[in-house]
């Protein structure tokens, strides 16, 4: 497989995460945890079929247990959190902020051994955190402290996944399988917290239902394994550059289906965390024109 390859299937888990928030509120109102255990179910059990249909079951022996505990804790944790984020602040807002991930691999990779922090990345994040100040701001009504615990929550969903897609890179050789392996250990811990902390509640007609599938068929399924052969053998500084279509995506999404109004307030932060984020990018290429694997 190509360089170039790989960095095109990984932008199809951008695609598939624009769909993440419509799915997110489609499914409600299951709770966060059982959420995540249903849905990484399915998305686990897609991997170990086409794992076992490959003939690569064996390998997953040999895969250290670190591995499999970094790659859980990076899903589980991102999830739990965007999913909470989602039931406690409106969809659009906390959706862009988490959407900030893109910007934070682009600033993380910068401190990575080798890579160096330009003007234009620091610009870059000047202009993506003004963007999510706006929507946490509320616009020109004032700031809304009735929905901070979502908006904390979807800041700490961008931390979680950059890191995780980051550290990804220094296990480029664990096999792509391992990732189903990481869900089904996610839906496990999902289902363990879920059935001491939260009350039961499945979605609620055919609608839900097809919602939490369809969150587990893409976004939280196939986007995983598409994304782990991005990052790893793909270019990461293009991969994070295409990744920020995904907040704008999201939010076109959301507003074409009526969950979110459409508002200049909306459109002024989505070009602020995008346009930072392709600033930060912009200085991520011209200082390694040719990035070389992380080891």
């Amino acid at each position: 497989m190509t360089r170039s390859s790989a960095t095109f299937i990984g932008f199809i888990a951008v695609l598939l995460w624009s769909l993440l928030a419509l799915f997110t509120v489609g499914s409600a109102p299951v709770p966060p945890l059982l959420l995540n255990a249903l849905c990484f179910a399915i998305g686990g059990a897609i991997g170990l079929v086409w794992t076992a249909m490959d003939g690569g079951l064996g390998q997953l022996r040999r895969v250290p247990l670190k591995v499999y505990a970094f790659g859980t804790l990076g899903l589980f944790g991102y999830h739990a959190l965007y999913f909470s984020a989602l039931r406690l602040a409106p969809a659009a807002e906390a959706g862009l902020i988490a959407y900030l991930w893109p910007l934070l691999i682009v600033l993380l990779s910068g401190l990575l051994p080798g890579e160096h922090l330009r003007p234009g990345h620091l610009a870059g994040g000047l202009l993506g955190f003004a963007g999510a100040a706006l929507i946490v701001s509320g616009g020109a009504t004032g700031f809304s402290t009735a929905y901070l615990p979502g908006y904390l929550l979807a800041l700490c969903c961008a931390l979680t996944w950059s890191g995780y897609s980051v550290l990804s890179r220094r296990l480029g050789n664990a096999p792509t399988a391992s990732v189903a392996v990481f869900c089904l250990a996610t839906a496990v811990l999902s289902a363990a917290l879920h059935l001491g902390v939260e009350e039961t509640v499945w979605p609620e007609d055919t609608l839900g239902w097809l919602a939490t599938l369809g969150l587990g068929l893409g976004p939280v399924g196939l986007a995983f394994y598409v994304w782990d052969i991005g990052v790893k053998r793909g270019d990461i500084q293009l991969l994070g550059t295409a990744s920020y279509a995904a907040p704008l995506l999201s939010t076109l999404i959301l507003v074409a289906t009526g969950i979110a109004a459409p508002s200049w307030t909306l459109g002024l932060a989505a070009v602020l965390i995008t346009g930072g984020a392709a600033l930060a990018a912009l200085a991520s290429l011209r200082a390694n024109p040719r990035p070389s694997p992380i080891p």
